[in-house]
């Protein structure tokens, strides 16, 4: 499994605008073979922060999605990232 988590940091104000362009990717991950989680969303408690949350079950699954990374206008909104990629080795489910 690979989990694909972090943040991005947009301007206050536009951070209603750049979740709701990022709809349709997150329709496409969701179907895309292999995904099992994608979720980009508002951090309750920072205004400009959107927490990146994705679980694939490959490598190969991420990778097939991935393509060219975000449209120019979401680079070009996108004031700072910290996302990283992470190979899970087991898990133990909580609930």
């Amino acid at each position: 499994m690979i989990i694909v988590a972090g943040y991005l940091t947009v301007a206050e104000a536009d951070r209603a605008t750049y979740l709701d362009n990022c709809a349709a990717v997150m329709t496409d991950a969701r179907a895309a073979h292999g995904c099992l989680e994608f979720s980009l969303s508002a951090n309750l408690l920072d205004s400009s922060r959107i927490v990146v949350h994705e679980r694939w079950e490959s490598r190969e699954a991420v990778e097939s999605f991935r393509g060219s990374g975000p449209s120019g206008d979401q680079a070009s909104a996108t004031l700072a990232a910290s996302v990283t990629e992470y190979a899970v080795t087991g898990s133990r489910i909580l609930i």
